[in-house]
């Protein structure tokens, strides 16, 4: 698939904050939210990160206060952190009734109306669930959802679906439809000049839909019909996430629960008008096109706006930090007698989260394949909004 420069930026966004974030979930962890940075120090292992924790710190003064106490070092989240925390709280408690129609939807797709617990944790910040969504949401919706253990073990724990709510299994592409008063069809957003690819999406979309709600066992596996409905499940799935992307490993975890075919990223390619597939940070990503106005969001949920301030938070201490140390080494070469010549382009330290301090130093050469590949790993296990 060619790349597209706007969508391949979409992907990328979230690793401006998404080990920040790993850090501030460990702070608010903490007895007092208050953590040794020698603590923290350890913790970096898990994140596959070396060098020293607080180099790292120090570069996002805007997110994260580091201080002396008999000569151990402690960090917590500054108040500029906390109230972003604060807020991201009160839009999870303000949006249970949302979260819940949305794992709904997950079990009625699925061909059992259940669903593995750990699978379903792989997944659940790509649906904006809260970690604790297990006891915040699923005990409060008896009338929806149970919780089954046939084993015993707790690898094996399902959630089940209850009670089949046909208000809930219209997908987006039929909610679409009833507003316009039309037959629910794809669209495609593909420049006009990929001439081919218009006539095979025109082929595709000819035929009729097929909701993801809909049983597929009695779908012939090959068939036009299954690969009607899986290109509908799967983007259906994308309209559910909060970024309307996801892992394409980890929805083939799904293979069994969705039916989806042995080489989803296969079928995935064959649709470049409806998905947009990746192999960034060698890691197969799939995007919804539909979603994506160039590389912004059309439609933004509250959570992806608090965690948009998050990066924007981060971004400006970094800018503060890479501006500080950049005086001062103005002035340690002026005080040496060198002399100075200004290049003709000078890149903004602190544009993409500092490409030295990204690739370098106390990051640990991340960049380095062995490490990118480990770091990575941990990135997308969440990781995002």
């Amino acid at each position: 698939m060619k790349k597209d420069p706007d969508l391949e930026s979409a992907l990328s966004r979230n690793r401006r904050w998404i080990v920040n974030n790993q850090i501030k979930n460990i702070i608010l962890r903490y007895p007092n939210q208050v953590a040794p940075v020698n603590f923290l120090q350890k913790k970096f292992k898990t994140l596959d990160l070396q060098g020293k924790a607080l180099n790292w710190l120090k570069k996002y003064p805007c997110c994260f206060e580091v201080y002396l106490v008999n000569d151990e070092c402690y960090c917590r989240l500054t108040k500029q952190m906390m109230f972003l925390v604060e807020e991201e709280e009160y839009l999870k408690d303000s949006q249970e009734p949302v979260f819940a129609e949305r794992l709904a939807k997950l079990l009625m797709m699925s061909t059992n109306q259940r669903l593995s617990v750990v699978k379903i944790n792989e997944l659940r910040r790509n649906f904006g669930f809260p970690d604790d969504y297990l006891i915040r949401i699923v005990p409060k919706h008896p009338e929806m959802f149970r919780i089954i253990n046939y084993s015993g073990r707790r690898s094996s724990m399902e959630i089940e679906l209850v009670s089949w709510n046909p208000n809930l299994a219209v997908s987006v592409i039929e909610a679409t439809a009833r507003k316009q008063d039309s037959e629910p069809c794809f669209s495609c957003s593909l420049p006009s000049t990929w001439v081919k690819s218009w006539e095979r999406f025109h082929e595709f979309n000819s035929t009729p839909y097929i909701s993801p709600y809909s049983d597929p066992r009695g779908l012939v596996e090959g068939s036009k019909e299954m690969e009607k409905r899986t290109v509908s499940l799967v983007h259906e799935l994308l309209s559910l996430t909060l970024w309307k992307k996801v892992s394409i490993m980890k929805l083939g975890h799904f293979r069994r629960e969705f039916c989806l075919p042995e080489k989803l990223n296969v079928l995935l390619l064959k649709h470049p008008g409806i998905f947009y597939v990746s192999n960034k940070y060698q890691i197969y990503s799939v995007l919804l096109r539909e979603g994506y106005n160039g590389s912004e969001l059309i439609d933004k949920n509250p959570l992806v706006v608090v965690k948009d301030k998050f990066g924007e938070l981060m971004q400006e201490g970094l800018h503060e930090y890479n501006r500080r140390h950049h005086l001062m080494n103005l002035e340690k070469k002026k005080k040496k007698g060198m002399i100075l010549r200004r290049p003709k382009e000078m890149k903004d330290p602190s544009t993409d989260m500092s490409e030295q301090a990204d690739q370098g130093g106390d990051l640990g050469g991340i960049f380095d394949p062995e490490e990118r590949k480990r770091f990575y790993k941990v990135l997308f296990d969440d990781n995002a909004p």
